[in-house]
């Protein structure tokens, strides 16, 4: 198995994505770049603009990589040779979470308006859902709708493409809901960050509830089955095992981890990238 690998990355790596080209692409929340970031460790930035907050990033069906701008209220788009786009949203939306979902489109939750969005790939964009309650991250599920987070009504909402919206009330009261992702025994997993748990809800059936102290931020699909977490409070990350069995990994101390992401190759095998807010992205092999 590979050795650790730790790349210094300042300006507050905050989400990550795999990029068609192989590579991990990250967004800098405090300067406004996106980076680039080679299984070596080789970094390449590309200035957004000073004040966008870079959040969430997510491949595209385009062949692109597509983010949120939360401080300046856009989407932003860039390709595998660094070529910049943006696509305006209005005043005060604050966009946050994006997926590439149904229909070939990007989706996005706007945490300020309230609304989940669609971006067509011609630039086009819907307002498709004003479930209000802070909407946080959005995953693509395994039943063809968009699942996210409602961060101030302690919520998970579920979206069909034709607009039918579904809400459900996390049970722990103020449990603050944030990271989403759809895993492969066709289950949704959230974090919750203010409560010290997650959450998983098989699709049709009632949310089910895992302590797991150190404040829960993002949650990404282990191949192998379960979870990965990122644990802010903490400086870990743990994996819950499809039977809810947890086990953590110690980061750097006060590294502030947020973002994770999967990469898999035939040749390196399955490793774990940790985006830490403090200035450092990780690659841990996991498999």
């Amino acid at each position: 198995m590979s050795a650790i690998l730790v790349v210094d990355l300042p300006s507050g790596p905050y989400a990550l994505a795999v990029g068609p080209d192989g590579a991990m692409w990250v967004t800098l929340v405090h300067s406004g770049q996106i980076a680039r970031v080679t299984a070596g460790g080789e970094v390449t930035l590309y200035d957004v603009a000073p004040d966008s907050k870079p959040s969430i990033i997510t491949a595209g069906p385009d062949g692109a990589l597509w983010f949120t701008r939360n401080g300046d209220d856009r989407i932003g788009r860039i390709t595998t040779d660094g070529v910049l786009s943006e696509i305006a949203l209005p005043s005060g939306s604050a966009p946050f979470g994006i997926t590439s979902g149904p229909g070939g489109a990007l989706w996005f939750t706007a945490m300020n308006s309230g609304v989940i969005g669609r971006v067509d790939l011609d630039g086009s964009v819907t307002e498709v859902a004003h479930p209000g309650g802070m909407p946080s991250m959005i995953t693509a599920g395994p039943d063809g709708a968009l699942w996210f987070t409602l961060n101030e009504a302690n919520a998970v909402g579920r979206l069909e493409p034709s607009g039918a919206l579904r809400v459900r009330e996390v049970p722990t009261p103020r449990s603050g809901p944030v990271g989403i992702a759809a895993t492969h025994d066709d289950a949704i997993w959230f974090t919750e960050i203010r409560a010290d748990k997650v959450g998983r809800i098989p699709t049709d059936e009632a949310i089910q509830e895992l302590d797991l102290p150190g404040k829960p931020h993002a949650v990404v699909a282990d191949p192998s089955g379960g979870v990965w977490v990122s644990l802010w409070g903490a400086d870990q990350v743990a994996r819950i095992t499809a039977d809810g069995e947890v086990s953590t990994i110690d980061l750097i101390a006060n590294g502030e981890p947020h973002g994770l992401a999967i990469e898999h190759t035939a040749s390196a095998g399955t490793a774990l990238w940790v985006a830490m807010e403090a200035g450092y992205l990780w690659r841990l092999p996991v498999g």
